[in-house]
This record gives C-alpha cells, sequence and structure tokens, in this order.
C-alpha cells in the first residue's frame, strides 16, 4: 500500500560564535527546532524544542542575543540524538517532503549527524523553499523568510528567529506559493511575443 504524502516543515536555529572570534573547529550546532507536520494541507502535529549542544556547550553573548535563548534553556533541552528520534518518529509511516527556507537547515543538521556518529533520516525529497520562491518571481537574490512572507501581505506567524514560528510561516508561504503556481498553471498558454516588448526588440536590432 502507498504511503500517504506528508510534508514535513522543518527550522532549526544555530549556535555562533562570538563576532570577530574564532573558535577552534567551530561548526554551528542546532540549539531550536521547529517542527510542522503537515497531510493534506492540515496542520497534523507540530513540535518545538531547545536542544542541547555537543561540541561547544556554552553558548556566546552574540548567539544569546541574537537568539534570545538562554542558557538554562538549551542545558534543559533534549538531546541531538532526541531530535533524531523524534524526526523520525514525526516522519514514520509516511511518504515525507521536507521543506525549508533555504539550504543551511539540512546542511548543519547533515553536519551533527556526521560529528554525532548518527544515521541522518531518509526523507523522499528536500525542498528549498527560498530557492522555488526565487525562481517563480525571478528575484535576483535570495529573499529573506519575512520579508517573502511579507510580500504577500502577511505578518508571517509569531517571532522572527523562533524555530516554530519560522516552521509556521515557511509553510504559509509554501500555501501562497502552490495558490499561484495553479492559477498560473490554469492560465492559457503565453506565447513569446506576450513576454517581450518586440517595439523595444526591434528597435535593439535597428
Amino acid at each position: 500500500m502507498e504511503k500517504q504524502q506528508q510534508h514535513l516543515f522543518i527550522d532549526f536555529e544555530f549556535t555562533m560564535p562570538e563576532r570577530n572570534t574564532k573558535y577552534k573547529g567551530f561548526q554551528p550546532e542546532i540549539i531550536e527546532v521547529g517542527i510542522v507536520a503537515v497531510v493534506n494541507d492540515k496542520i497534523r502535529e507540530t513540535f518545538s524544542a531547545y536542544v542541547a549542544p555537543n561540541k561547544f556547550p556554552i553558548l556566546s553573548e552574540r548567539c544569546k542575543s541574537f537568539l534570545h535563548i538562554t542558557q538554562e534553556q538549551v542545558d534543559n533541552g533534549i538531546t541531538f540524538l532526541g531530535l533524531l528520534e523524534k524526526i523520525t518518529e514525526m516522519g514514520s509511516g509516511y511518504s515525507n517532503t521536507v521543506v525549508t527556507w533555504g539550504n543551511m537547515d539540512m546542511k548543519v543538521l547533515k553536519n551533527n549527524c556526521s560529528m554525532a556518529g548518527a544515521a541522518f533520516p531518509q526523507f523522499c525529497s528536500e525542498v528549498d523553499l527560498s530557492m522555488e520562491y526565487k525562481r517563480f518571481f525571478g528575484d535576483q537574490n535570495q529573499t529573506g523568510l519575512w520579508k517573502a512572507v511579507r510580500e504577500y501581505g502577511s505578518e508571517g506567524t509569531g517571532k522572527h528567529h523562533r524555530a516554530l514560528d519560522d516552521a509556521l510561516t515557511t509553510f504559509d508561504i509554501f500555501k501562497f506559493v502552490e495558490k499561484d503556481k495553479r492559477y498560473l498553471g490554469n492560465t492559457e498558454t503565453t506565447t513569446i511575443g506576450d513576454l517581450i516588448d518586440l517595439s523595444q526588440f526591434y528597435n535593439k536590432f535597428a
């Protein structure tokens, strides 16, 4: 029997070093997670937690002030292996597509798995929604998550740089983009003449 399709909207917050300070061997570690599991366009489950970092367990002042996360919160957070167990549990029984805003979340997750000697969770596919958005709107630069949602006339969900709020906001943009794709898919085929001001085109070669 074919598994039902599920989208997992995932956002992580990571450790960061002090400005102008080089921590030997520093690599960003996940310290907060937000996951939104969506089936048939409806939220099935959400998950939010702080995660205790392993390699550099003491947060930098810059990290604490930028993310508004305290040392106590991560000290009391779940382990990284506990995070992997939760991701696996939420994906169990479904055919999963992971959706993130940008490619850093999955890069850091893969790197953290490697550091912990743990297997990377298996997903059917991964979507970087920021690149989809960029391609769809023809933006030259990648747009920030909250700038993108405001361009759709929405304020986003909760606070920026809170993992679950960012994951919910990613889901909001996903719905907007999918709706636009469907709308454009229903329009008549556009000819190249409709896309180009031919008078300017001819003048260029006159």
